[in-house]
């Protein structure tokens, strides 16, 4: 796969639930009947900015020291409880920078449990991933732990990232999460640089046995200002080969921050099929919402205009009637072409890179093939 515009992936021959951002929904229909405009879909909970790695890509620049402002316990048990009063109940995602670089962490699962919230978590995969922190998370009861794969290899997992041992981490923890039952799903970051390492990265997402696949596509943000995007004429390519992959994949792709996958997984349902569980895809602040480690409430974490925070208000008052969030939900009024587009009630773009593109969440998505070719 070519992240030039001259080359295409292979059909779906070569390259070969349930989320972080968002567990399924088939294309163009909200699972469960739920209702987007009242109960996200995802909630996700920035446990710290903290991090030991310092990764190229990183949205939040994390750092190594903990921010002595972020939710105290309590605080987190409050949360808890508010995301537990949503019906249907979300998933729920503790992520970081490291969740692991809160020493009450464990403590924080399980009191999450004790409300009736079954989380997931995304650590890093530093030293503390080990063995012992990964069969605590499956005795607590966790639904499922996230690891980042952005190489097939260490040598491009590890440059991708700007840290050495990442990868060799990342695969001893799969296989210890497969030894103590703990359901995992692979993260891949788009860009430039690993985009033709797409299919090889899909074998080893197979051979990890990892339930889902969640492909990002990026978003110019924190560090990740500074990686080259693709185009979206690729960005269409890449999807058309991710759905054809899905088909008959042992397990579930998703995109995050690139709606369009819809738009595309329905033109190719006629001649591909539809892939196991449908097609899966995410909404700032339409079936998603992200929790700062401060409490403030933003549509994603990678769109940084603030809905409020949980301190002051609870969070499903803010993501049902917040002024920011019912505008991401009125896609009509979104501005060029993603406004015109004929299937914005079913994608609508990605707010997130709009906002970084134009300065304004209402703002068309750059990567959308469809949008580009209408400005």
């Amino acid at each position: 796969m070519q992240s030039s515009s001259n080359r295409r992936p292979h059909g779906g021959g070569h390259p070969h639930g349930n989320h972080e951002g968002g567990r399924s929904d088939s294309a163009g229909s909200h699972p469960h009947a739920r209702d987007y405009a009242e109960t996200p879909l995802v909630v996700t909970w920035e446990v710290t900015q903290a991090c030991e790695l310092a990764c190229d890509h990183c949205r939040a620049s994390a750092k190594p020291d903990r921010d002595p402002e972020e939710l105290s316990f309590e605080e987190a048990t409050d949360l808890f409880r508010q995301v537990a009063t949503f019906d249907p109940q979300p998933f729920f995602v503790f992520t970081g920078g490291d969740p692991l670089q809160r020493p009450d962490v464990f403590a924080l699962l399980e009191r999450a449990v004790d409300v009736g919230v079954t989380p997931s978590i995304t650590p890093a995969t530093t030293p503390q991933l080990d063995r012992q922190a990964i069969e605590r998370f499956a005795d607590i009861g966790v639904n499922r732990m996230a690891l980042s794969l952005d190489g097939a290899t260490a040598k491009s997992h590890d440059q991708f990232r700007g840290e050495s041992g990442t990868f060799e981490t990342a695969i001893e923890a799969a296989e210890h999460a497969a030894d103590v039952g703990l359901s995992i799903q692979i993260n891949t970051t788009v860009t430039a640089s690993t985009v033709d390492e797409l299919p090889a990265i899909a074998d080893r997402v197979e051979d990890l046995g990892a339930a889902m696949w969640e492909v990002f596509f990026l978003v110019p943000l924190g560090r990740g200002e500074a990686l080259e995007q693709i185009t979206p004429e690729c960005a269409r390519e890449v999807m058309e080969w991710l759905y054809r992959r899905g088909t008959d994949a042992p397990f579930r792709i998703i995109t995050v921050e690139a709606p369009f996958y819809r738009r595309v997984a329905r033109e190719l349902q006629s001649d591909a099929g539809p892939p196991d569980g449908g097609v899966g895809t995410t909404g700032a602040g339409n079936g998603f919402v992200f929790v700062s480690h401060t409490g403030e409430v933003y549509p994603s974490g990678f769109l940084p205009q603030s809905a409020g925070n949980v301190r002051e208000t609870p969070l499903p008052e803010l993501y049902r009637n917040n002024d920011l969030m019912e505008r991401l939900r009125t896609r009509e009024s979104f501005d060029g072409p993603c406004g015109d587009c004929v299937v914005t009630a079913e994608c609508g773009g990605s707010r997130s890179r709009a906002f970084a593109a134009t300065g304004t969440p209402t703002g068309s998505d750059p990567l959308c093939p469809w949008a580009t070719e209408e400005l």
